[in-house]
């Protein structure tokens, strides 16, 4: 809603991003020891399934939305991937508490692992062992990852003659030991069930989130509000209620935010660039030969040979392939807001800190989609957008209109965010001059709505509420004047 102030929008984000869950991450950088000329750059691009680190005490609940099963099924997002073989990660909070328990020495290590898994693979052990000699092997099999700490860490609390080491590829050996044998072994620093180890496990994809908090290099995206809090809430702590605390607690994570949608509408002004809504038409449109086709410096992208498959196929909503895009766009960009600060004329191959310096005023800039200010200024306030005047519509005649119904009447002439009031009145916002004129001029002679622009100590109900007490008071205090200064008679 175009009402809403930052503080408001993060509020109803908030309730979204602590109910659903990162599916994907996606994360492409240039390489450092490229050979080519500057404008030429090598880039690195992967792509991250995720799922939440159930090697814990806490389960995880999350919400699946039926359309976006639907969207992301249409562009081939693999389930069975994301389920089966999701990289875990866990936030601040969720660490400490694993932590504890994996401190305490509690065996209750996962409350999600398969029960029939785990007693299958108890049952063989003891089956096994009270015929195997001492140093006998046996493998157990098809474990996941998780499984196969839950299953080694069980197995050595319940039977002190066994040791266990893990595989790989789904395997865990589990050997006959002596009780002396034993203890040499759970001293000894190749030990994959230590306890470090086990964290350094479960904390997964947060180990390489970290990597990225320390180097503070530019973190890029592309319309990344809610980005931003998930990445928060999923890998450093649950999002505060605050919101300034939330932008501060960003600032000190990534000190240089660049937003590529931020940077392309600032484009749509300067330049011309067709405007267009996805991240792939926009990468496509700065791709175009027609854009300015006697650059000849203009960046080019090449992906490294590990990420043949992005450049053979699109692969839209694929994150690791938007990030591919987002960074291409970033690049193009500041290549045309270059050329423009040179008055179309770069003489040499652009280095990065050109680039770095064209984008200095949309740094730490998020867009923000619709509402009371056009971005987040992650590095300091918010500066309000320069909206049309708002409407406001008085209702005669026409009981019990609500905001719905105010919407549906105007829809079919230009859209409006509406607001109620009072009992008789709504206000009307747009982004568009263009609708508030239409609006004045259409509904000039409704039978029923009066349209006028909003005027703020006439229209608002505290101000209107206010001059009325104030009446009232003034009216009280020249009555009592009045009364006080009258003449007694008496007899």
């Amino acid at each position: 809603s175009l009402f809403d102030s930052p503080a408001e929008r993060y509020l109803k984000a908030r309730q979204s991003v602590q109910r659903f869950t990162v599916s994907q991450l996606g994360k492409c950088w240039p390489d450092a020891e490229n050979p080519l000329p500057s404008s030429w750059y090598v880039v690195h691009s992967y792509n991250f399934f995720l799922f939440p680190s159930t090697l814990g005490v806490t389960d995880v609940e999350f919400t699946f939305s039926a359309s976006s099963i639907q969207f992301l099924s249409h562009y081939g997002f693999d389930y069975r991937k994301f389920l089966e073989d999701g990289i875990p990660y866990m936030n601040e909070v969720q660490e400490k508490i694993f932590s504890q328990h994996l401190l305490a020495g509690s065996s209750k290590v996962s409350s999600a692992v398969a029960r029939d898994v785990l007693k299958k693979a108890i049952d063989e052990v003891t089956c096994w062992i009270a015929a195997a000699a001492e140093e006998e092997t046996m493998i157990l099999q098809d474990l996941s990852g998780y499984q196969m700490f839950e299953v080694q860490l069980v197995l050595r609390k319940a039977l002190q003659n066994v040791w266990t080491q893990p595989l790989g590829d789904k395997k865990v050996m589990v050997k006959k030991v002596s009780p002396q044998h034993r203890r040499l072994l759970e001293n000894s620093p190749h030990d994959y069930c230590q306890k470090e180890l086990i964290l350094l496990s479960a904390r997964g994809f947060t180990n390489l989130f970290q990597i990225l908090v320390k180097a503070k290099k530019p973190l890029v995206g592309h319309n990344m509000l809610m980005d931003l809090m998930h990445l928060h809430d999923k890998f450093y702590k649950p999002l505060p209620e605050s919101y300034e605390e939330f932008k501060r607690n960003i600032h000190n994570l990534f000190p240089v935010l660049i937003d590529t949608k931020t940077v392309t509408k600032s484009i749509w002004k300067k330049c011309p660039f067709p405007r267009v809504s996805s991240l792939l038409e926009v990468y496509e449109v700065l791709c175009s030969s027609n854009l300015n086709p006697k650059d000849s410096t203009c960046p080019v992208i090449t992906l490294a040979s590990d990420c043949s498959r992005y450049a053979e196929k699109k692969s839209p909503h694929e994150a690791g392939y938007d990030a591919f895009l987002c960074g291409s766009v970033l690049l193009k960009s500041a290549h045309l807001l270059l050329c423009r600060s040179t008055h179309d004329a770069v003489e040499a191959d652009p280095s990065l800190s050109q680039y770095l310096t064209v984008l200095a005023e949309y740094l730490n800039k998020v867009n923000f989609i619709r509402g009371g200010v056009s971005s987040i200024n992650f590095s300091g306030e918010d500066t309000p957008c320069k909206h049309p005047p708002a409407l406001v519509v008085h209702v005669r005649g026409w009981p019990g209109l609500n905001e719905r119904q105010i919407y549906e009447e105007f829809k079919a002439l230009c859209r409006f965010d509406v607001r109620q009031l009072s009992k008789n009145q709504f206000i009307l916002l747009s982004n568009k001059f263009k609708h508030v004129r239409l609006v004045l001029r259409d509904f000039k002679h409704h039978p029923h709505l009066r349209v006028s622009i909003y005027r703020h100590w006439r229209h608002s109900p505290r101000v209107n509420c206010l001059l009325q007490v104030s009446g009232i008071v003034a009216l009280w205090s020249l009555l009592a004047f009045v009364l006080g200064g009258a003449p007694c008679c008496s007899l």
